[in-house]
């Protein structure tokens, strides 16, 4: 498998677990949205082992920051 199916995976993966986690404050079209925004920091980084966490961690921080 390569790397960049692994890390769409991963992606994949955290737009679930945060649609459910934030199901009652954020629609899925916005977790979606702060998935992609924080998914784009990223872009440019060359280690690719961590950024699906790193990505989970920042679209947290702007759902959170966007339900309160």
């Amino acid at each position: 498998m390569a790397v960049e199916t692994r890390e769409e995976d991963a992606i994949r993966g955290v737009v679930e677990r945060l649609t459910s986690a934030y199901d009652e404050t954020c629609t899925p079209e916005q977790v979606e949205a702060a998935v992609a925004t924080a998914h784009a920091a990223f872009s440019e980084r060359p280690v690719r082992d961590f950024v699906p966490v790193l990505v989970e961690r920042k679209a947290r921080a702007l759902l959170t920051e966007a339900a309160n």
